[in-house]
């Protein structure tokens, strides 16, 4: 079983604005393309996303 993780595709690709099935393709997304570049980018793109607080509800 996959625990859900601290940040993710679907955390700053719209979180909560987006469509349940959308956040599944995101999370697919990221397993299928898997890269430590990729975590890393995320990881960045998580700071901004917690600071503008979009799509937390």
């Amino acid at each position: 079983m996959v625990k859900p993780g601290l940040t993710g595709l679907w955390q700053i690709s719209g979180r909560s604005d987006l469509e349940w099935d959308e956040s599944v393709r995101l999370d697919l997304r990221y397993v299928e393309n898997w890269s430590l570049a990729m975590d890393f980018v995320i990881l960045w793109r998580t700071l901004f996303a917690v600071v503008r607080r979009e799509g937390a509800y």
